[in-house]
């Protein structure tokens, strides 16, 4: 037997086919999140009406986090998994029933329940695969912190090609038939896991207890406050004000003018979200994993927090002194951005490693749940300060509270300690 082989632990195989899963998973939900976005602003939804689209997916996702780590702990992984793949075929087919007669009011209450269902689907999914590495994933030599890089960074450049695909699915078939072509594709990777899942995913245990999910360990609490603050400063330029600025700046509202608008805002979502994930890979070279005691690589992710702190306060600035949108200014924002996105990703990083480093074995998929449900909880801020804070300032104010909430992060991370 091979030195590789003897280093996979007994269910690695199963660990593979709960991340394509993941990664199907992911190309759906990128594409879902700009199809409803692009698809809702032509229809003439302001900004906080596009954010309250998606306020029920992230609210679903701090209360999915707490009951589905109890639920993995009690039920085993793959229930949670299978869950999360079947609901989200649902929400795609339910949003196929849309009807573009309905008010304006039932449009946007349905559409936050089926997102409120996809919020659900998403994050099921998401804690099968995060604790998924840490129970069946080969270690030593820096291997959690290499296969939480991997599996991280490759979700978000899958997600990346998400939002393309989206984009592209809109301007060439429309809204329904993407969604109904979403749905099949979704429904043959759940038909083909469900029949050929390894064996070597945890089981559940019966004594496990709901009011376990909450963690008493400091630093996942302090971790958790961190990430709240981390995601929060994404989204709060990400989800809507973005979006919402390249369109008016790119569409001359004709029906020509949206097909390049949309085009070009799903290649940047793209581009920003796959560099995001290929640097996420990359981070524990980064960061000299390998050879670097737990006690540095705890105390990196302060100053990495401190770092990103200045690009969305810069691009404030600068946006907010330019005045009128102009082609260098446009230029400029986006190559801040995909900065902003490369030191983000360490931060990110760092963060998914070390919940899993500070996680005990017999409670990982309650601490991973804890974990995201703080992780939801700021995309949930985000999210709704997005459209707020586009419809009071513009971008320059999206911006300067991005930077506002990366400082908080960074205050966050600094409360960690190394055991």
């Amino acid at each position: 037997m091979s030195d590789a082989t003897q280093a996979r632990p007994q269910g690695f195989a199963a660990y593979i086919a709960v991340t394509a899963a993941y990664w199907a998973f992911m190309l759906t939900d990128g594409a879902l999140r700009m199809l409803v976005l692009l698809h809702f602003h032509t229809l003439g939804f302001s900004p906080v009406q596009l954010a309250y689209l998606f306020l029920l997916y992230e609210f679903a996702g701090i209360v999915t986090n707490l009951s589905a780590g109890w639920i993995a702990a009690r039920f085993g992984l793959t229930s949670t998994l299978y869950a999360g793949l079947s609901l989200q075929v649902i929400a795609l087919l339910a949003l196929a029933q849309l009807d573009p007669g309905w008010s304006l009011t039932a449009s946007v209450v349905f559409v936050m329940a089926v997102q409120g269902v996809s919020g659900v689907a998403k994050d099921l999914s998401k804690m099968s695969a995060k604790s998924a590495v840490k129970l069946l994933a080969p270690s030593g030599q820096g291997g959690l912190f290499r296969w939480v890089a991997i599996l991280t960074g490759s979700k978000n450049a899958i997600k990346g090609l998400g939002f393309l695909t989206g984009a592209a699915l809109l301007a060439l078939f429309g809204f329904v038939p993407a969604v109904l072509g979403m749905a099949a594709l979704l429904g043959a990777v759940l038909l083909a896991v469900a029949l050929r899942m390894p064996s070597g995913l945890p089981t559940g245990k019966k004594g496990a207890k709901f009011k376990e999910v909450f963690s008493k360990d400091r630093n996942v609490n302090w971790l958790s406050a961190a990430r709240v603050f981390l995601f929060g400063a994404r989204d709060v330029w990400f989800v809507v004000g973005i979006p919402v600025y390249f369109y008016a700046v790119l569409s001359d509202g004709s029906e020509e003018g949206n097909r390049v608008a949309f085009f070009t805002i799903g290649s940047f979502m793209a581009v920003w979200t796959i560099l995001y994930g290929a640097v996420q890979a990359y981070a524990p070279k980064a960061l000299r994993a390998a050879t670097r005691p737990a006690a540095e690589i705890v105390g990196a992710a302060r100053g990495w927090a401190l770092s990103l702190t200045v690009v969305p306060a810069v691009l404030a600035v600068l946006v907010l002194a330019a005045g009128d949108p102009a082609p260098w200014l446009t230029a400029t924002i986006i190559a801040g951005l995909l900065v902003f996105g490369a030191l983000f990703a360490v931060n990110s990083s760092l963060h998914s490693y070390l919940i899993l480093a500070f996680s005990k074995g017999e409670r990982v998929t309650m601490d991973v749940g804890f974990y995201y449900m703080a992780n939801a909880t700021g995309r949930l801020l985000g999210t709704l300060l997005s459209g707020l804070s586009y419809q009071v300032g513009g971008l320059p104010l999206c911006l300067a509270t991005a930077a506002v909430m990366v400082g908080l992060s960074a205050l966050g991370a600094a409360r960690l300690r190394a055991r």
